[in-house]
């Protein structure tokens, strides 16, 4: 398997990746998104605050988890005033239970600690709640939260 980090070529698939993981979660595709996830992605990836990993086998993507970094006010608690949202953990059912949500956290954690982020927060589905859990985040009364 192939870790690596998404670029502009992998726009397309990450689109169809979202979606998805949209509908294993539950969601009825009612209405055309594809517009909307081409331009987030492309405006994310260009301004530097979202940064996606992607894990390929035979250069299919079988798994993908990012974090999109958002400024806050500076604080006495956070200094910098950046927090990490992590956002479009997804890993194909076929290859769930290997340890590649846990592997892809910790490459978002690495990179959150490398531009000197304290807080990194998400919003959990009932599948992935315990990964996370397991890996540190607490619950809070919206969502799981991992001090650094």
């Amino acid at each position: 398997m192939n870790y690596r980090k998404a670029n502009w070529e992998d726009i397309n698939k990450m689109v169809e990746l979202r979606k998805k993981q949209l509908i294993d979660e539950g969601i009825e595709p009612t209405v055309d998104i594809d517009k909307e996830l081409y331009d987030f992605f492309q405006n994310k990836l260009s301004d530097g605050s979202l940064i996606q990993w992607l894990v390929e086998e035979e250069e299919e993507i079988i798994a993908t988890g990012a974090i999109i970094i958002y400024e806050f006010p500076p604080s006495y608690t956070n200094k910098s005033g950046r927090k990490a949202y992590i956002t479009n953990m997804y890993t194909r059912e076929a290859y769930r239970g290997q340890g590649l949500a846990t592997r892809l956290l910790t490459k978002l954690v690495d990179e959150a600690k490398h531009l000197e982020i304290t807080n990194m927060w998400l919003g959990a589905s009932k599948l992935g709640r315990p990964v996370y859990k397991r890996f540190g985040f607490q619950e809070t009364n919206e969502w799981l939260e991992l001090n650094l």
